[in-house]
């Protein structure tokens, strides 16, 4: 990843406020409160507000993001809720993650660059157990149509950035689906997701 791209995110969370709140993505807490609690990894985890929700319900939480201004103020917002997380910064391969580390890892709107996002997917495969879930939200490609109409509900705004069924399948091949969908939703988070938007919705077992 470029200087560019890091920059960019550095600025995006360098304000006082939580560029997409202090709460937890819906999808997420609806499905880690149905887990058995365990270790779990939150890629590209920005301000921490989903990796300090699992954190406060007793798991162990490892998160990474490649901008020290996300990992800052995770860290702050970890503080003022008398919990504690491992968070690193960096890209994914020059981190100190284990295979087979993390009975969970939660995707939640991690949408890295399109000539890697699916690198990176299969690179995050190696760190979950055998049995260990995916926990995936992020915006399709048909969100497009969305941002194009309201910029306030977020996300990428080139196709490629974007997730479709078929690619999800083809990232994750060993898993059982639980569930997979593309799904019109209401988003409410922070500054920049606000408004209709299209995502996929993962949810995956390990073979």
């Amino acid at each position: 990843m470029n200087n560019t791209w890091t920059q960019r995110w550095d600025d995006r969370y360098k304000s006082e406020e939580f560029a997409y709140g202090e709460e937890p993505n819906n999808y997420l807490k609806e499905q880690i409160e149905k887990l058995e609690i365990g270790t779990i990894l939150f890629p590209a985890e920005g301000e921490g507000r989903n990796a300090i929700f699992a954190a406060k319900l007793g798991w162990e939480v490892s998160a990474f993001d490649i901008s020290e201004e996300g990992r800052n103020k995770a860290l702050r917002l970890a503080e003022s809720n008398n919990v504690s997380i491992d968070y690193q910064v960096g890209e994914l391969e020059t981190l100190d993650f284990l295979e087979n580390q993390f009975d969970v890892i939660a995707l939640i709107y991690a949408h890295f660059p399109a000539a890697i996002k699916s690198e990176i997917h299969k690179q995050l495969n190696q760190l979950l157990k055998k049995n260990g879930i995916i926990i995936f939200e992020a915006f399709s490609k048909k969100h497009l149509e969305y941002v194009t109409k309201n910029e306030k509900v977020g996300g990428p705004k080139d196709i490629e950035s974007l997730f479709s069924i078929e690619e999800i399948k083809a990232d994750f091949p060993n898993y059982e689906i639980i569930e997979l969908e593309e799904k019109e939703i209401e988003l409410n988070e922070g500054l920049f997701h606000n408004g209709t938007g299209s995502v996929i919705r993962f949810l995956g077992r390990k073979k």
